[in-house]
């Protein structure tokens, strides 16, 4: 198993603001992965990323990249063209810099028809896709699950897109699922089952994910919160993370904490692998020495 945890941007802590700085602070402090985020695509500079993609590689900070918040890729309106375009120049950065992902928001369901949304984004997405693989850029599209009803990105939402078209990967971001579902990811089981649900579909043993606390009302989720301020803890998903060696995982904290939650959720897998250590070590124990019945027979 590999796991991977880091901060869905430049560590608040870092004092330089630029991306080697923040390569050489999450890698400074004990993290080893790192989701750029791109305020505005188009017109990003795109100066010195050969070099960002050494560092990266030399200090192993896997790198994937954040379109702009605000897309329209459900849509057929203005902002459609805007979106692409935010999409094609976020490949670019993203293949020069070695980022393994392009992650996107994918927008509004239109007139709140979801079928019709469904054709919409895979046409535009496939269009991307399309226009990645003709000049041969590596990373992966991801399709991020959003946090709202009128939001297109339900699991299910794109789970169904990744399955439809190619060199595409979902991306659990499980504040937004347990939001959307209201409240649904409390137990392990819960966890394994997105899990499950996503394997069916991509076949894949690479799994992307964000993790942070979530405020959230009636299926909508209002804001992220702290991992200890949320009603989803951090444990059930690391038991779950322990019970999939096979997998190769990276967990990036949304919280408004960034990289102190993210090391937060690296001192919480340690302290579930101490308890089932110590569990094995007294059942071996128990099991060498006999153990004493009622009838005090062994």
């Amino acid at each position: 198993m590999t796991l991977r945890f880091g901060p869905a941007g430049i560590p608040l802590s870092c004092k330089g603001r630029t991306l080697k700085d923040g390569i050489e602070d999450v890698h400074n402090l004990g993290l080893n992965a790192m989701e750029v985020q791109l305020i505005r695509a188009v017109g990003t500079p795109m100066d010195n990323l050969g070099e960002i993609k050494d560092l990266a590689k030399d200090l192993d900070v896997q790198l994937t990249v954040h379109t702009p918040y605000y897309m329209e890729l459900s849509g057929t309106g203005p902002g459609l063209e805007t979106s692409v375009q935010n999409m094609k120049w976020a490949g670019m950065i993203a293949h020069e810099m070695g980022a393994k992902i392009v992650n996107t928001h994918l927008g509004l369901y239109v007139h709140n028809n979801k079928k019709q949304s469904m054709e919409n984004v895979v046409s535009s997405v496939r269009k991307v896709r399309d226009w990645y693989k003709k000049n041969k850029l590596k990373p992966l599209i991801g399709l991020e699950a959003s946090g709202k009803q009128k939001v297109f990105g339900s699991l299910e939402d794109i789970l169904t897109v990744t399955k439809r078209i190619g060199g595409t990967i979902p991306v659990l971001n499980f504040a937004h699922i347990h939001a959307r579902e209201r409240g649904s990811l409390k137990k392990k089981e819960a966890f394994q089952a997105v899990f499950d649900q996503t394997h069916a579909i991509t076949k894949d043993k690479f799994f992307y994910c964000h993790f942070s606390g979530v405020e959230h009302e009636d299926g909508d989720k209002r804001r992220n919160t702290p991992i200890k301020k949320g009603d989803m803890r951090f444990d059930p998903l690391a038991d779950c993370l322990l019970d999939n060696p096979k997998y190769d995982i990276t967990v990036i904290s949304g919280s408004p904490l960034l990289e102190h939650d993210a090391l937060y959720m690296k001192v919480i897998l340690e302290r579930v692998v101490q308890k089932r250590e110590a569990k094995a070590a007294r059942e071996n124990a128990e099991g060498k020495n006999g153990k004493v019945g009622k009838n005090g027979k062994k």
